[in-house]
């Protein structure tokens, strides 16, 4: 038997040591590809932090305002058991009810409450006065806790208060009554709360996945060379590259939105002009970050995890999947950075809140500056990686 014929007949055998050598070698290539090592090893560690630390399906201290038009002593005290539940953090004084309207509306608050004039004469007369509470059930998960916590108080405050002439009152019934409004969706329909918050999530995936692809797909393709020698500044094959996701973005909106009218009946009570406006400032928010993955990422395979682990924060901290007033305190300050949080406001805020740009300002800033910083990164990974 020739030389040849042997090492064919060799290879087609089971050898060990052939097997540890190629065991060897893919380890020492993983090594080396330092970008999917921490992939490996930073995606668990962020995987437990997130779920362990920053979920709570129980929100506590939610921001409420508090509209007093009786300033006596049953007030106060019911001021005071409100503080003691622990759901309700009273961070705003509304002066008139206009005001309270607008905090809601604006998310700067999750809950309203409103105690009418004479509160506490009308209860020590046996009246049962009603005190308004108006929440904000475009996310249903983050108020129900605390509305039955709302509820409980009825039946166990004013104990010490009412004493004798109305220790009879007090015992017989529940000295006041407590209306609760449940703003922008009254019947909590989930599709209300998860169809608008998905048009976030859907553009931030798509967004960041086929630009992080745009560059690199060029290289591994071999045809970045013929880009450079055309005709064409930089800025210009910048834009040429994410322009048609721009269109693609705008096509998936529509699909979502008609989807949600006609299958989900969610509603549309702000100006759709206003939310493809907002729209538009977001998707370009993505493709900047989804452009500057692209230009560090050697591969497409990288390019696509540096956009997972992007993606992951956004569906777990910025209010989607859960209440974001849930999260503590410090996880709340990194979804504030993430342009996806402030998206499914502004989403939620149009469609079901019918809210304007003077509600939707602080959100929109928030994206409008996340956006600039993303695109002057993209910009100058972009000139480094031509150079």
């Amino acid at each position: 038997m020739s030389t040849a014929a042997r090492n064919k007949a060799g290879r087609r055998g089971w050898s060990l040591r052939r097997l540890l050598a190629l065991i060897r070698k893919e380890f020492i290539q993983l090594r080396r590809d330092r970008l999917t090592l921490a992939m490996i090893i930073s995606i668990p560690a962020m995987q437990l932090i997130l779920f362990g630390y920053a979920i709570n399906v129980t929100p506590h201290n939610l921001q409420t305002a508090l509209l007093v038009q009786d300033h006596g002593e049953l007030s106060r005290s019911f001021i005071g058991s409100l503080k003691a539940t622990g759901y309700f953090s009273l961070v705003r004084r509304a002066r008139n009810e206009a005001e309270l309207d607008h905090l809601l509306r604006s998310g700067a608050v999750q809950f309203g409450i409103q105690i009418p004039p004479d509160f506490g004469r009308d209860v020590r007369r046996g009246t049962r006065p009603s005190l308004l509470v108006l929440a904000d059930a475009t996310d249903p998960a983050t108020t129900g806790s605390a509305i039955s916590a709302l509820e409980g108080l009825q039946t166990r405050l004013f104990k010490r208060e009412l004493r004798g002439p109305g220790a009879a009152l007090a015992a017989s019934q529940t000295p006041f009554e407590i209306r609760i409004h449940r703003r922008y969706n009254p019947s909590i329909k989930t599709p209300f709360n998860i169809v608008p918050a998905l048009l976030g999530i859907i553009l931030t995936m798509t967004m960041l996945i086929f630009t992080s692809q745009a560059v690199t797909r060029e290289y591994e393709r071999g045809t970045m060379e013929g880009l450079l020698v055309m005709p064409l500044g930089r800025l210009e094959i910048m834009i040429g590259k994410i322009v048609p996701f721009v269109l693609v973005g705008f096509v998936q909106m529509g699909i979502i939105l008609l989807a949600g009218h006609f299958l989900f009946h969610v509603p549309m009570r702000g100006s759709l002009w206003l939310l493809l406006a907002l729209a538009s400032l977001f998707i370009l928010a993505n493709l900047a970050v989804g452009y500057t993955f692209s230009t560090l990422a050697r591969n497409q395979l990288q390019a696509v995890q540096m956009s997972f682990m992007f993606f992951l924060p956004n569906i777990i901290m910025s209010g989607f999947a859960f209440p974001f007033r849930g999260m503590p305190v410090w996880a709340q300050h990194v979804g504030e950075v993430l342009p996806l949080t402030h998206f499914i406001r502004i989403v939620r805020g149009i469609m079901l809140k019918g809210a304007v740009m003077d509600d939707l300002m602080t959100d929109t800033l928030a994206i409008a500056l996340f956006t600039l910083v993303a695109v002057a990164v993209a910009i100058s990974r972009f000139r480094q990686t031509l150079d």
